[in-house]
Order: structure tokens, then C-alpha cells, then sequence
């Protein structure tokens, strides 16, 4: 690993980042049914699946769970944490199982592809978020773009 683990924001020196790199881990505290209800006024998202235990039973669900958007809010921490929001070319991701109250989910980041461009580097970073069992909740990948300091 170079020269990921020690940066963050404007420090990143993309000149010395490498292919395999790995972006600073980020784990959330569990989330709770307040970080739920709170996130539903945050993202004005107030489906009753993800605060009322009793819709959720009848949904067939065994109870409230995350909004997914939550999850890849995490997921955008992580990115924002280590780089400039203004950075981030793109950030795309694919749900892959639900989050439920009381998991503790990490995000993790690695530089899979390095593109020199004409004013600096794209960098490539493949995505996953885990919970304390190590279930894989999210993937996805995002384009960092910085130029040359």
C-alpha cells in the first residue's frame, strides 16, 4: 500500500498512488431505529418499512431495515473522507442485501485502474461495504479525477 493510507483531502498525492491501493476504512457505528427515523426526514424517504416494525411484519420483512440510500451514503463518506467532493467524476453502486438495525457497516475502497490523463490521473476505486459478519451489503466503483499539484 503507498500513499493512500496517510492521506486525506487535499493531501493526496495522486502521482504516488498505485493499482491495489487501498482508501482509508470507514465503519459506521450499528444503526439504530433513531438513525432510521432520522434518515427518513434527512431523505424525506418516509415508507413505513424502514421505521414501523408491524408494516414491515406485514411485508414479510422480520423487521425494519435501511434505506438503501443510506448505505450508499456510507459509501460516499468513505469517498469524501479521503478526496474533495468535487473529485468524484462518478459513483455508482449495486445493492446487494439488506441492512438491518443493529449491523455495523464498513466501507472499504481499493484503486483498481490508474489512467493518466492530459491535466493529471483518473483513479478508478472499486467499492464494498460489509457488515460485522463480513455479508457484502453494497459494491460499486467511482472515478476520482485530480490533477497534477
Amino acid at each position: 500500500m503507498g500513499a493512500i493510507m496517510e492521506a486525506g483531502l487535499e493531501d493526496v498525492d495522486v502521482e504516488r498512488v498505485e493499482v491495489g491501493d487501498e482508501l482509508p476504512v470507514l465503519t459506521k457505528p450499528p444503526i439504530t431505529r433513531t438513525t432510521l427515523a432520522y434518515f427518513c426526514g434527512a431523505s424525506n424517504d418516509h415508507n413505513p418499512i424502514h421505521v414501523d416494525s408491524d408494516f414491515a411484519r406485514a411485508a414479510g420483512k422480520d423487521d425494519v431495515f435501511a434505506h438503501g440510500m443510506l448505505d450508499m451514503a456510507y459509501m460516499g463518506q468513505l469517498l469524501t473522507n479521503w478526496v474533495l467532493q468535487s473529485s468524484i467524476v462518478s459513483f455508482e453502486v449495486k445493492f446487494a442485501a439488506i441492512v438491518y438495525v443493529g449491523d455495523e457497516i464498513t466501507c472499504r475502497g481499493v484503486v483498481s485502474e490508474k489512467i493518466v490523463t492530459d491535466t493529471g490521473f483518473d483513479l478508478k476505486i472499486k467499492l464494498k461495504a460489509v457488515d460485522q459478519h463480513e455479508v457484502v451489503k453494497l459494491t460499486g466503483e467511482a472515478v476520482i479525477r485530480q490533477a497534477l499539484k
